[in-house]
């Protein structure tokens, strides 16, 4: 007997939003952004507030690739 289930579709990585990845990835490698020690941030200078920021900023963009590339279950 043939199973009645209707046959999945493969599931393809193959999305616009995945380029948002490559946000938290160069970002960090334009040292124009925190090549200077004002301004300052809690006595901090920019460079190292700097490398803390770039950490939510990946956190958030793989956030939204994840919701809205996420396949829905039914």
């Amino acid at each position: 007997m043939a199973s009645q289930e209707p046959p999945q579709t493969p599931r393809t990585d193959r999305s616009h939003w995945n380029w948002l990845l490559v946000v938290p990835v160069v970002i960090p490698l334009l040292t124009l952004l925190f090549n200077k020690e004002e301004p300052r941030l809690a006595g901090f200078p920019a460079f190292y507030w700097l490398q803390f920021a770039f950490i939510p900023l990946g956190v958030v963009c793989t956030l939204i690739v994840y919701r809205m590339t996420k396949r829905k279950e039914d």
